[in-house]
């Protein structure tokens, strides 16, 4: 995956302001098997990585647009959810660079989010690649010793 980032280095958002056409880039080069999907809006793609599922979305190209990579890990209910929740959050502070772990419809994710502003092909590679190897990563592990 180090690749992903050096393949897209050359490639300058800003000439261009279309996110859209990095993030479907970044996306086909981790995602061998095809499996990406867009939705209709055309700014939301998910593909699996590994064992999971990875939700890209993008609101729109103007600087207070948000661009938001997200995965689910693990689904409520859970055991021993106090001793999770300590772990998830040492983890957001050790493990989880530009991510970090996150509760949402009774779901835990692995999530990164931020503006569009000054976005470049570099970071959008990089914050698909950190979302997707950690929810890979952690995900079945956390299902076997959290799932209720």
């Amino acid at each position: 995956m180090t690749g992903t980032t050096e393949l897209l280095t050359d490639f300058d958002i800003n000439d261009t302001l279309n996110h859209a056409a990095t993030i479907q880039t970044v996306i086909a080069s981790m995602d061998p098997d095809k499996t990406a999907m867009v939705n209709q809006t055309n700014n939301t793609w998910k593909f699996r990585y590994g064992t999971v599922e990875v939700v890209v979305n993008i609101t729109g190209e103007e600087p207070t647009d948000i661009f938001t990579v997200f995965s689910q890990v693990l689904a409520y209910p859970v055991k021993d959810e106090a001793r999770l929740c300590k772990l998830l959050l040492e983890k957001n502070a050790t493990d989880t660079m530009e991510a970090r772990y996150a509760l949402q419809d009774n779901c835990i994710l692995v999530l990164a989010s931020r503006s569009v502003e000054d976005l470049s092909a570099a970071e959008i590679s990089r914050i698909i690649t950190i979302v997707a190897s950690i929810a890979d990563e952690v995900d079945e592990p956390l299902q076997q010793e959290f799932a209720a």
